[in-house]
């Protein structure tokens, strides 16, 4: 009997160790990685450029009376311009960004102003403006991001004179003005190795914006003695499109960031 159980348990301790031999050594299985996570958060400039086009709606009024003596009508333009700006964003819950910022914009965009009771025509630039405003944006990929902003805007209008229909300077014009407003816009920035240039900190950034500037009232005035001053008056607002490209720098851009198990 006891022959037996030597037996059996030597056979048990040869099939417990073959079944060890046969089990390879564990694998050894590394921790994931985060994905790269990109800090936008800190200041930036900018500065590029861009087109634009413009819309006034326009009423000729009576200078002693303010009566209208037209129905509003649309009047438009185009014309190009600079700007240059800096700002500063945050970055939170991750893929959010929300920053401040002010830019300026100097150029031509230009308008038509038409006196169809006297017959007079001339043309109003846009010379120079200025933004202030926060924007909203989301990381479509760590180093792009689309947003949109808003905010207040002041411009700078420059003057007019008049022609007749013949082309004939009339010896009537408009002054210049200062006109307030606000506007609305959103665009898309990105880090310049998107197209394969190993440019840490240089971004790029497509905008559109859209300014509105509320009516105001001048005189139109003579340039000659022997013609009476304040001929009419016209009354006028300012709606503004424009689409800028800039290149913008970020002081604080290392690239994406990678977190490590």
């Amino acid at each position: 009997m006891k022959k037996i159980l030597l037996a059996l348990t030597a056979v048990a301790a040869m099939t417990g160790s073959a079944s060890a031999a046969d089990l390879g050594a564990r694998p050894y299985v590394k921790a994931p990685m985060a994905a790269p996570v990109a800090n936008w958060t800190g200041f930036y400039l900018f500065g590029g450029a861009g087109g634009g086009i413009s819309a006034s709606d326009q009423t000729i009024l009576s200078t002693p009376t303010g009566t209208p003596l037209t129905i509003a009508q649309r009047q438009g333009g185009s014309g190009w311009f600079g700007t240059v700006g800096l700002g500063y964003d945050w970055q939170f819950s991750g893929t959010w960004v929300a920053g401040v910022f002010a830019d300026g914009q100097f150029g031509s965009i230009s308008g038509t102003v038409q006196d169809p009771i006297l017959g007079l025509t001339g043309k109003q630039k846009l010379e120079d403006s200025w933004a202030a405003g926060v924007r909203l944006g989301w990381l479509v990929a760590p180093n792009v991001l689309s947003y949109v902003n808003g905010g207040y805007s002041g411009a700078h209008f420059g003057s007019t004179s008049f022609t007749n229909l013949g082309g004939v300077p009339a010896g009537v014009h408009l002054n210049g003005y200062n006109r307030n407003g606000w506007f609305v816009g959103g665009g898309v920035e990105n880090n310049l190795n998107i197209f394969g240039i190993q440019s840490p900190g240089w971004f790029m950034k497509t905008e559109y914006r859209s300014a509105f500037y509320g009516a105001r009232t001048r005189s139109e005035i003579s340039d000659a003695t022997n013609l009476p001053t304040g001929i009419n008056d016209v009354r006028a607002n300012s709606w503004n499109q424009t689409i800028s490209t800039s290149l913008v720098y970020r002081f604080n851009w290392t690239g994406p960031v990678v977190a490590k198990y």
